[in-house]
């Protein structure tokens, strides 16, 4: 599926067939380490441990300061809530973040991307579990990581990749259309008629 396409990038899978290619390289030539930390993953499945939500930020990363931290909590639209909570950054949240919200855990997440500050970003399904309100301010966050760098979005929530440079449709494991939002909806394909299932309540095309 498409989740199994993405995670040929980051070398979970190696493909049977072809090569990947990032800037012309070849990413068999690329240390494995090295390659992962050009990388940014924020899933569906967030997975926080049981420690603070100041060391799940930092998670992976030494030496960082507290100020960074807070900044990218600032960016994602995590400081907020974090600050809520009596002890702040420094509140424990459970095994898998069980102490906190959906939403909340997906900002945990995005800070945590925010800082390690990846050039390529790879984002899956990563609003399609959350309410109304708190899809706003993760999508809010998204739009501020994804700035100057790649991104790669896998998307049910067609809202999530209105404004995508391109679309890829995929189904039942083909690659059927590509092109812009607009492209798309002129093509009167698949892609329109998801979206017009999605949104023809809600917005005109």
């Amino acid at each position: 599926g498409k989740s199994t396409l993405f995670d040929l990038l980051p070398r979970f899978y190696d493909p049977t067939e072809g090569n990947i290619y990032i800037d012309d390289i070849n990413i068999k030539k690329i240390k494995l380490d090295s390659l992962r930390r050009l990388l940014g993953i924020v899933t569906q499945e967030t997975y926080l441990f049981n420690d603070t939500i100041k060391a799940n930020i930092a998670y992976g990363l030494k030496n960082i300061s507290t100020d960074k931290i807070v900044k990218a909590a600032m960016a994602a639209n995590a400081h907020d809530f974090i600050s809520e909570f009596e002890d702040g950054y420094d509140t424990l949240v459970g095994n898998r973040g069980v102490r906190l919200s959906g939403g909340q855990r997906q900002r945990i997440a995005i800070a945590r991307a925010l800082l390690k500050n990846p050039q390529i970003l790879i984002f899956d399904e990563a609003t399609s579990a959350l309410d109304t309100e708190a899809e706003l301010l993760v999508q809010e966050a998204i739009d501020r990581l994804m700035a100057s760098r790649t991104t790669l979005v896998i998307a049910h929530r067609l809202s999530t990749i209105k404004h995508a440079d391109r679309i890829l449709v995929i189904d039942q494991g083909q690659l059927v259309e590509i092109g812009t939002h607009w492209q798309l909806i002129e093509k009167d394909g698949l892609y329109r008629r998801l979206y017009m299932m999605q949104f023809r309540e809600k917005e005109p095309v």
